[in-house]
């Protein structure tokens, strides 16, 4: 094991420090799960609901002390992290109602008696967290997980083991049984051990690339199941209505979070001309005049920093690249002068005409595209491996049924933010931004298998049904 610790972007100060868990923890940590597994799993579901409901009263009471340590971890705003907080205890009332409808228990009568739909936890599920919702998103895997009946190693972000903590609290507060509910702190080492372990699901959010190395290791573990909800190189298509209205969508895209949403648009696609010129003036200027803040600041900033400064490193350097390919730039990328290095001003590029690296960048970068005509901003926009989220600004329903027939994305907006999403709808992507396991609403459908079961409440003799049976040769009737 090795110390490590997590700090505040906007301060450097130390948040949470630890000691990251080894091999040896985390298989302590996975067999303590899988004693657990039977007993969770054959407790009535009426009292797993129970107890996580209890779970979720616990969030609403430590609600502030949850958003604070969100913050001071990630850089968020308080509004932002406060709006988190309420995420993961509105996640518990809708995961009940998913289990339900995709994954409950249904009956039929049959002329043999009944068939029967059930559905069975899988075991112990490993669940990632990252470091954008580091509370939200593993939220959304671990409860529809519980519920269905499955027991949880939970392994935080190295950027935020603190938020990890608590909710492991909160968790063992609520009452769950004794091996449940673990956690395993650490970074990539430590999701290595993870994953080589024995476990009967992974449930992951973050990066393309590490998505990608998770599928190549378990290629050969059919028995896992495997759900990745990935990133995106996401478009948005502003191609009429007025330039403020359309600026404030694209900017509440690109920008909020600092830009760091799997779902954030990072391609503006406009149509070349005095239209798309208007636009791209408006968002402009909404962009400028974002203010950007730490996490507790008064008034509350619009954006606070990036979760590290190496990840501000990154999205320098990709801008850079851009403007070094021949990009234009439209509003520059800076660093301001009195802040910690994670925190950078939103900045907007022009790339039209480009051959540009199909990639997400994870921060407040946004490309410019401008196009002659519809068909290609609908062609542009679905250039890329990715699949997670795109959106049309436009008052024409003629396009918007254009754009929604065609777009290969799995959350496709009208006149609404491309990081619009809500619980009560499934959230995944096509192509490099997933592997076909929506999470959200749809979290229950890898959570639980289907056992399909045909019943009989007397035993039939079936002889009558078996073709091309030889006369009997002697009597069974009576046991002889």
């Amino acid at each position: 094991m090795t110390n490590f610790r997590s700090v505040c972007p906007a301060t450097g100060e130390t948040v949470w420090e630890g000691r990251s868990a080894g091999p040896k923890e985390v298989a302590l940590a996975v067999e303590r799960a899988r004693r657990s597994s039977d007993g969770w799993s054959a407790t009535p579901l009426f009292e797993r609901i129970r107890l996580v409901e209890r779970y979720r009263q616990m969030i609403s009471d430590h609600a502030e002390r949850l958003a604070a340590a969100i913050g001071r971890e990630t850089g968020k705003p308080l509004w932002e992290g406060r709006q988190e907080v309420a995420s993961m205890a509105n996640k518990v009332a809708i995961s009940i109602q998913s289990l339900s409808e995709r994954a409950g228990e249904s009956e039929r009568e049959a002329a043999f008696g009944r068939s029967v739909l059930r559905h069975r936890p899988y075991g112990v599920m490993a669940v990632y967290g990252p470091y954008n919702f580091p509370g939200h998103l593993p939220n959304g895997h671990f409860v529809p997980a519980l519920l269905a009946g499955n027991t949880i190693v939970f392994k935080p972000s190295e950027e935020a083991p603190l938020v990890g903590e608590i909710i492991d609290g909160l968790l063992q507060e609520a009452g769950l049984p004794d091996g449940v509910f673990n956690i395993v702190q650490g970074g990539r080492d430590t999701g290595i051990a993870l994953a080589e372990s024995r476990i009967d699901g992974l449930l992951f959010t973050g990066s393309a690339a590490t998505g990608a190395h998770l599928r190549r290791q378990f290629v050969d573990r059919p028995e896992v199941i495997l759900a990745l909800e990935l990133g995106g190189n996401n478009p948005l298509i502003a191609w009429d209505g007025m330039p403020d209205a359309a600026a404030s969508i694209v900017v509440s895209s690109a920008f909020i979070s600092a830009g760091q949403r799997c779902s954030c648009a990072r391609r503006l696609i406009i149509p070349k001309g005095s239209v798309g010129d208007a636009t791209l003036a408006a968002v402009v200027d909404y962009a400028q005049r974002l203010s950007i803040g730490s996490w507790d600041e008064a008034p509350e900033p619009a954006m606070g920093p990036l979760v590290s400064a190496h990840a501000a490193d990154r999205v320098r350097a990709a801008y850079d690249a851009l403007v070094a390919s021949g990009a234009r730039v439209v509003l520059p990328l800076l660093s301001p002068p009195d802040r910690s290095g994670a925190f950078l001003t939103p900045a907007i590029v022009d790339v039209t005409d480009m051959e540009v690296p199909d990639r997400e960048i994870f921060g407040p970068l946004l490309q410019v595209m401008r196009v002659p005509d519809f068909d290609t901003a609908i062609r542009v926009a679905n250039n890329t491996a990715f699949g997670l989220a795109g959106g049309l600004i436009s008052s024409d329903q003629s396009l918007w049924d254009c754009y929604a027939l065609r777009a290969r994305v799995g959350v496709c907006n009208w006149n609404r933010p491309t990081t619009g999403a809500a619980a009560t709808m499934p959230f995944g992507g096509l192509g490099a931004s997933g592997n076909h396991r929506p999470s959200a609403f749809y979290a229950a459908d890898y959570c639980a298998y289907p056992v399909a079961s045909f019943e009989a409440e007397a035993v039939i003799d079936q002889t009558s049904d078996i073709r091309g049976l030889r006369s009997a040769r002697r009597d069974h009737s009576n046991g002889a």
